[in-house]
């Protein structure tokens, strides 16, 4: 088992930056693909960043090329989402997830199922 445990959630104007973490602990051999989901009241879950263990493969959502960054430090079995810019759009609940496979670190993967999930933070962003 797998427990992710995220923090740096809270409140911004548009054009704000926040730091969102996530930490893995237990079975952390089975979070060789780690990221970020949001979900907004009343739409689907969306992937919006993935990153592979070995830093090779990365996926972002269309809407969050260019301002959000997903980073990973393996030491610390932490990741990182840094977002810039940021939009009133870009209000959710956002979830880090893990999965075994580093594979599933694509767009593909990231419509798919992930086995370990976070509690959730919030974001806001006001306009």
């Amino acid at each position: 088992q797998v427990q992710l445990v995220e923090s740096g959630g809270g409140s911004v104007p548009a054009g704000g930056s926040l730091r969102l973490s996530c930490a893995a602990s237990g079975d952390t051999y089975d979070t060789a693909c780690m990221g970020w989901f949001r979900q907004a009241p009343g739409q689907e879950r969306e992937g919006v960043a993935l990153i592979s263990r070995s830093r090779e493969l990365t996926y972002y959502a269309d809407s969050v090329k260019g301002r959000f960054t997903v980073s990973r430090d393996n030491a610390a079995n932490t990741v990182y989402l840094q977002m810039n810019s940021l939009k009133p759009g870009d209000t959710a609940t956002y979830y880090c997830a893990a999965h075994p496979y580093y594979l599933q670190c694509t767009a593909a993967g990231a419509q798919g199922h992930f086995d370990y999930w976070g509690q959730g933070t919030q974001v806001t962003v006001s306009s």
